[in-house]
């Protein structure tokens, strides 16, 4: 697997796959050949049919800056490669002189096509759950123990900064009223959930409340365009931070505790990345709530110092009960149902741990097994259902 480094992507929203992946390959392109005189960009399936709301147009525009460049959403041709395609190609005069052709494969990840699907090499030589956790108790260490001696120790400084930009994120979109971009109105909750209280509020209550502010800041900054950690993916980057930032919180964990769970959660991230995919385009929202829900429960299950099987279970959970989730954005935008889902993954991600305290010695399903699932069933999803804005609520919203 690859280092954590490439699942924890620091950059902008709303959507790794519709922005921070294309404005990559537009990137590299431009410095493969940075004297054409005109440039082209065609957009295919997701990329094509959820661009607008995605930005994904705004954000090529912004790294060709003052070059001549249009950009075109091809609706009909398929993509049997991946989902998310496109062609960049360079012009002197009326004559092509280059083509690459790209496919954001989730999370911020780009590849080209004839190149291999991994680009940065492998730090982990383990690629399932089972062989990690045997190698684990062999040496009597933890997840994060174990990402620490593949990574080496320059990793928690990179974590850090990850930290930091997640509590920012937090802490600007808890700041923030008014109305989102986009054009269907939607409103700004997390500043309104964090501060509205109520006499009678029971602790649950509370807690439920604080951890949706948490993530609906998180993910509201996501769709305005904010600096965001992806965990894994922009559409799914509010979970994550809303479980640890509730935890710092109500059992005052230290920044190096937060930290180590970060690097738990990067473990089950890696292996779904790794072993199945964290693009909605691919395999529906399962992939990116489903996985972040996953992440934020290994993350939690670190915190309180569970044993190697109740994160299993944990996590395995938390996929189990996302299986068949479709990606239906109304409008291409990473607001509706995007943003609420951040919040229920986020108290799921903890209702899971608490379950696994209890009955992880008699769970029958293991993490690599759901995985391997949860890829089938994404790819089994009508195409519809996967990030085109063709299906579900995107369909109904606009009857």
């Amino acid at each position: 697997m690859q280092s954590l480094r490439y699942l924890f992507r620091i950059g902008i929203g709303p959507s790794s796959s519709h922005t921070m992946g294309p404005k990559t390959a537009a990137e590299r392109f431009l410095s493969e050949f940075p004297n054409a005189e005109a440039y082209r960009v065609i957009l295919y399936g997701s990329l094509a049919k959820t661009g607008k709301g995605h930005m994904t147009d705004d954000v090529l525009y912004q790294v060709f800056h003052d070059r001549t460049c249009e950009v075109l959403m091809d609706f009909e041709t398929e993509t049997p490669v991946h989902p998310n395609t496109m062609d960049i190609l360079a012009f002197s005069g009326d004559q092509e002189v280059a083509r690459r052709r790209y496919y954001s494969i989730g999370g911020g990840e780009v590849v080209a096509e004839g190149d291999a699907p991994i680009e940065h090499g492998e730090v982990y030589p383990l690629n399932s759950f089972t062989a990690i956790s045997e190698y684990c108790r062999e040496r009597e260490i933890r997840l994060w123990q174990y990402v620490e001696e593949c990574e080496g120790p320059g990793i928690w400084e990179y974590f850090a900064e990850v930290w930091q930009v997640m509590q920012d994120a937090i802490r600007d979109g808890l700041r923030a009223e008014g109305i989102l971009h986009g054009g269907i109105g939607t409103q700004r909750k997390a500043r309104y959930l964090y501060r509205q209280k109520h006499i009678d509020e029971s602790e649950e209550t509370k807690q439920n409340r604080l951890i949706c502010a948490y993530a609906f800041a998180v993910s509201e900054h996501n769709s305005s365009g904010g600096l965001i950690v992806t965990a894994p993916t922009c559409g799914a980057c509010g979970v994550l931070p809303a479980v640890l930032k509730f935890l710092q919180t109500k059992r005052n964990f230290t920044d190096t505790q937060i930290i180590h769970a970060i690097a738990a959660a990067g473990v089950i991230g890696n292996l779904i990345k790794t072993n199945a995919s964290i693009s909605g385009a691919e395999c529906g929202c399962q992939a990116e709530i489903g996985t972040a829900c996953a992440m934020a429960a290994a993350a939690a299950a670190e915190l309180y110092e569970l044993d190697l099987d109740q994160i299993e279970y944990a996590a395995e959970m938390s996929i189990e009960h996302h299986l068949g989730l479709t990606c239906d954005p109304i409008l291409g935008l990473v607001q509706i149902p995007c943003i609420e889902r951040n919040a229920i993954a986020a108290m799921r991600a903890l209702n899971a741990v608490n379950l696994a305290d209890f009955l992880a010695d008699s769970r029958k399903i293991s993490f690599d097994m759901i995985v391997e699932t949860m890829y089938e069933t994404g790819k089994d999803l009508k195409v519809m259902y996967r990030e085109t804005a063709e299906g579900g609520l995107a369909k109904s919203y606009r009857k």
